[in-house]
C-alpha cells in the first residue's frame, strides 16, 4: 500500500501493511484498487470506491483494514472508522493468537514491550485507534478501558497511551 494512502503519516509502517506475516499475501487486484485509492484520496467517492472493491477482494487483509480505517478517519467519519478498528483488533488478535476479547488480553500474551515487533504492534495501534474513536464518540469509560488495558500491555508507553489518559483526565476541566 503506497505511503501517500492518506497523509498524515501513517503510524504503522510499510513493513506491516504489506507483510506476509499477517496471514496472506494482498491480491494484486485488492492493491491495485488500494494505490486508485491513494490517488484519488482528495476524491471522496472515487476513493473509497476503490477501498470498498479492495474489501471485496481481500475483506480481512491487513492492509485493506487499515486503508479503510485511515479513510474514514482522516475524513472523520468516526462511527464508519469505529466499525473498522473493531475488524482491525479482531484480525490483530487473530495474527497474535490473542484472545478475541481485547480485555482479556494480557501482557505476556504477546511481546508488546518491543516496539520492533508488528505483529503485536498492529495489536496496540488497533486498539489505540479503538480508544481514542471512543473519547471522541463520547463514549468515555469504553475509551478509558481501552487506554488502561493499552498501558497495562505497553506500560513504558511507546505508542503513545498516555496522551489520551491525560485527554480523558482533563475533560470537563476549563481550558486555561
Amino acid at each position: 500500500m503506497p505511503a501517500a494512502l492518506f497523509s498524515p503519516q501513517s503510524e504503522i509502517n510499510e513493513a506491516l501493511l504489506t507483510s506476509s506475516l499477517l496471514g496472506h499475501g494482498l491480491p494484486s487486484e485488492a492493491e491495485h484498487h488500494l494505490w486508485q485509492a491513494s490517488l484519488s484520496y482528495h476524491l471522496d467517492d472515487i476513493a473509497e470506491s476503490h477501498l470498498l472493491e479492495a474489501e471485496a477482494l481481500a475483506p480481512e487483509h491487513a492492509s485493506v483494514l487499515i486503508g479503510l480505517f485511515r479513510f474514514y478517519f482522516y475524513k472523520a467519519r468516526l462511527t464508519e472508522a469505529l466499525e473498522v478498528a473493531e475488524r482491525c483488533i479482531s484480525k490483530a488478535a487473530e495474527v497474535n493468537s490473542l484472545p478475541s476479547d481485547w480485555r482479556l488480553v494480557r501482557a505476556d500474551h504477546a511481546q508488546f514491550g518491543h516496539y520492533e515487533k508488528i505483529l503485536p504492534r498492529f495489536f496496540l495501534f488497533s486498539l489505540k485507534g479503538y480508544a481514542y474513536l471512543q473519547i471522541r464518540l463520547g463514549r468515555t469509560e469504553e475509551g478509558r478501558l481501552a487506554v488502561q488495558k493499552l498501558l497495562e500491555l505497553d506500560p513504558t508507553d511507546k505508542i503513545g497511551a498516555k496522551v489520551l489518559l491525560r485527554v480523558l483526565e482533563r475533560m470537563g476541566q476549563e481550558d486555561e
